[in-house]
């Protein structure tokens, strides 16, 4: 008898996993997809814990097939992901980490979701259990989107449903050098190639469940490793696309998320070779990516922070990280008729730090919260205008950017 291809390979990469793999395959038995429509392979990455063991009884009894392959700890969730996805036979693939859990119908929802709208990528709705979870992308249901034109590259988890001819075809795997943001790496390359995302955002699919023992798959190691993390994204995002808006509309994530929280509370309390070591290391990342096009992307503290890092001012820094330490509310300026708002962070107009103006201005979304300010109608509709510009060229060529 020919068995059939399942419609989605769930790969679980688990190490010292126990008791939270419970509820995690818990959640994968009481999936409303036909059982024979899945495949799980599991990855027991040198637990002491009695996780293997647990796979093992759970392959057993369960009505679908379930493949556990038991390693040495290979240090990060890359190694066990990469096995599972060299085995993987599903149409689609899902990663489920073994200490969070699906929500129900999760997968028959996303494999339809990407069946009924040809998708490569299918984002679902997740919830925090015990930890915060991504919201901005998750604002209503959208049957096709990309990277550009929605909130999408702030959740570069692997958590998601991909298609498997996608991966295969670019030979796509996580890579193993690094041991975080390995799956930021992976997800925005998967993002860009692409021929179509979809999101789910009335219907939890995933719960991302905070630990409470310390035990986690991640190293989460020093602060150079969050370094490396920046570097690898921002080159894969270079690499992927030339110089211009859509690179720089991408640029923000690894910028802000990854680089900014280097330069954030704790670089106050930071040695003074740490503060060298930081600026060292973002010093080729800033003189390669930093542009105003970045810039103007971001609040006025974040903008004003990655500023003096890239002109290599760590004296003007540490009085600002200690004024947003602080949770200081900065003054605001409102001139120009009420149309332009500055906000006056430390060294605004200090001839003797000579920061342009720019670097504190505050952007429409910004400027609204504060009385007296009125956004100019005109530059109103000329930033819509833009704005659906964008969105139309990006759809166009989406199919060329993957």
């Amino acid at each position: 008898m020919t068995v059939s291809q399942p419609d989605v390979t769930v790969i679980i990469g688990a190490y010292e996993a126990m008791p939270y793999l419970v509820e995690c395959l818990a959640s994968v038995e009481a999936q409303t997809i036909d059982p024979t429509r899945i495949e799980v392979i599991a990855v027991d990455d040198g637990s002491t814990d009695g996780t293997g063991e647990y796979l093992e009884e759970f392959a057993a009894r369960a009505a679908m097939p379930v493949t556990v392959i038991r390693q040495d700890n290979s240090g990060g969730p890359s190694g066990p992901r990469n096995v599972g996805l060299g085995k993987a036979a599903g149409r689609y693939v899902f990663f489920l980490d073994a200490d969070d859990r699906l929500g129900p119908e999760a997968l028959q929802r996303m494999v339809a979701m990407a069946d009924e709208h040809g998708t490569d990528v299918v984002l679902g709705k997740v919830e925090g259990v015990n930890r915060s979870a991504p919201k901005s992308m998750f604002g209503k249901t959208v049957g096709r989107t990309d990277v550009f034109s929605s909130n999408i590259k702030f959740t570069l988890s692997a958590q998601k449903l991909f298609r498997r001819e996608l991966l295969d075809r670019h030979g796509m795997r996580f890579d193993e050098s690094l041991f975080t943001g390995e799956d930021a790496l992976f997800t925005m390359e998967a993002y860009l190639r692409a021929d179509g995302v979809s999101v789910i955002a009335d219907h939890t699919c995933y719960y991302l469940v905070g630990r409470d023992d310390g035990k986690h798959v991640t190293k989460s190691g020093s602060y150079t490793l969050r370094f490396d993390s920046a570097r690898a994204l921002m080159n894969l995002i270079a690499d992927m696309l030339p110089a211009g808006p859509k690179r720089d509309v991408l640029m923000v994530r690894p910028f802000l998320v990854t680089l900014l929280p280097q330069f954030g509370p704790k670089y106050a309390t930071d040695s003074e070779e740490i503060r060298r070591h930081k600026f060292e290391l973002a010093k080729p990342l800033m003189r390669a990516y930093w542009n105003e096009d970045v810039a103007r992307r971001l609040r006025v503290h974040e903008r004003l922070r990655l500023h003096l890092v890239a002109a290599e001012r760590p004296d003007l820094l540490l009085d600002v990280v200690k004024f947003v330490r602080a949770k200081k509310e900065a003054a605001a300026l409102i001139e120009k008729k009420g149309r332009r708002l500055y906000l006056g962070y430390p060294h605004f107009r200090d001839p003797e730090a000579g920061i342009p103006d720019s670097v504190y201005l505050a952007d429409a979304r910004e400027a609204r919260a504060y009385p007296g300010y009125r956004e100019d109608p005109f530059d109103s509709f000329v930033q819509r205008a833009v704005r659906k510009a964008r969105r139309l060229l990006h759809s166009r060529d989406l199919r060329a950017a993957a």
